[in-house]
Order: structure tokens, then sequence, then C-alpha cells
């Protein structure tokens, strides 16, 4: 999970000029362990996601701005 969130910081969008939280979403990061996961409660569990009040925006896109898919990406690059 923390290799997926380093791999997210990496390529996460920063905003340019006329953005008023530059940085905000790329510092947004978070890796949340979870006790006893999976189907039977036997297996090591972590969400990685963001915090930004835009992060929903910048990963699945509006009308106006094109989704980045940058969770996505990272978790299917395997944290590469």
């Amino acid at each position: 999970a923390e290799v997926i969130k380093g791999v997210a910081e990496g390529i996460a969008p920063v905003g340019g000029p006329g953005d008023p939280h530059p940085g905000l979403y790329k510092g947004s990061f978070f890796v949340r362990p979870v006790p006893r996961g999976g189907r039977r409660r036997d297996r090591a569990v972590a969400i990685v996601g963001n915090t930004a009040p835009h992060g929903a925006h910048v990963e699945y896109g509006t009308e106006r701005v094109r989704a980045h898919h940058v969770l996505l990406r990272a978790a299917q690059a395997g944290g590469r």
C-alpha cells in the first residue's frame, strides 16, 4: 500500500498557475491499515486514498475536467 501511495504521489497532477491550491491533491494521499481484512478476516489489508476535497473530481473527472485516474493507474502498476 505504501508503494502504491508513492506511485500515486509521483503521477498526481499539481495544477497550473491559476490553481488556488497547487499541490493539495498530491500531498493528500494516505494509507490506512484495516485490521483483520479479507472475507475470513485473516488477511492484511490497507486502504490507499486521498483526502483532498476535490480528490474524486481528479480521479473520476467532471464535465469540464478530464479524469486522471491516479489511484487506478498506481494500483494497476502494482506499485511499480
